[in-house]
């Protein structure tokens, strides 16, 4: 693809950072340090694209009040709010459930992720022919409160049935490629990721990546896989910037995504 003066049209990959870390910080210790709101403004300044969160029903992380506090940060600064979360789990406690804290918040994305009380973090994506009917119901709820919608999709998925729930796009959970990549055989993780992105966007479905993925690994899987729309990154980006801070950090990654052609 080129541009009108014949150069490589650039495909702008956008980041959102995932701040669950920081919250697992502070949680750690009670009180407000490190502070998640102030994390989201440095990233912001240092030109990340947006937020992205995922709060769960044990608050073992992120929790309602950080929820509705980003929500209104965000929408101040006029950049998007992601919220990942199992629209299946019921509420609990301060949780009032994922659509309910959608509603109030009114994010512009939400990413729906298949997640128990029991994972330590998100390791898988949907069965979309075994969730596809009881997911589209939810996608028309979120819909109506302006939401783009988002589904956490392994490599290989049913991308059809996918489609089929209302989705505007599906997020490939990505922690094979970074396994494979550090096993130093990132080949036999890509092409199942190439083709389900391709028959994604064939099918008219916006694609997003996440999970496991670091400033090593970024820029191969981008140039395997694009056109991406988003990436959200929190556990290696957080991890990274404890060594050369936090807005360095995402402005190395911003270089990374802003490269691709």
């Amino acid at each position: 693809m080129s541009d009108a003066l014949g150069a490589p049209a650039r495909r702008t990959t956008r980041l959102s950072v995932n701040l669950n870390k920081i919250a697992v910080l502070r949680n750690s210790r009670g009180g407000h340090d490190p502070d998640v709101l102030h994390a989201a403004r440095v990233c912001l300044d240092a030109g990340a694209h947006g937020i992205t969160v995922h709060p769960r029903p044990d608050a073992r992380h992120i929790r309602t009040d950080d929820v509705l506090a980003l929500g209104a940060l965000t929408a101040a600064r006029g950049v998007e709010f992601n919220i990942e979360g199992n629209p299946f789990a019921p509420a609990r406690g301060a949780y009032p459930g994922l659509l309910a804290l959608c509603a109030q918040v009114r994010p512009a994305q939400v990413t729906l992720v298949p997640d128990g009380d029991a994972q330590l973090t998100s390791d898988h994506g949907f069965d979309f022919a075994r969730d596809s009917a009881t997911l589209r119901p939810l996608v028309t709820q979120l819909h109506a409160l302006d939401c783009r919608v988002s589904l956490f999709a392994d490599a290989g998925a049913d991308i059809e049935a996918a489609v089929s729930t209302g989705a505007d796009r599906i997020e490939l959970y990505t922690g094979p490629w970074a396994e494979a990549f550090a096993a130093g055989t990132p080949d036999a993780a890509l092409p199942s990721l190439v083709d389900t992105a391709c028959r994604a966007r064939a099918a008219g479905l916006g694609v997003n990546a996440g999970h496991d993925l670091s400033q090593a690994n970024l820029g191969a899987l981008l140039d395997a896989l694009a056109p991406v729309d988003e990436v959200s990154i929190g556990h290696a980006l957080i991890g990274e910037a404890l060594y050369d801070g936090l807005a360095a950090t995402v402005r190395r990654y911003l270089a990374i995504v802003n490269a691709q052609v």
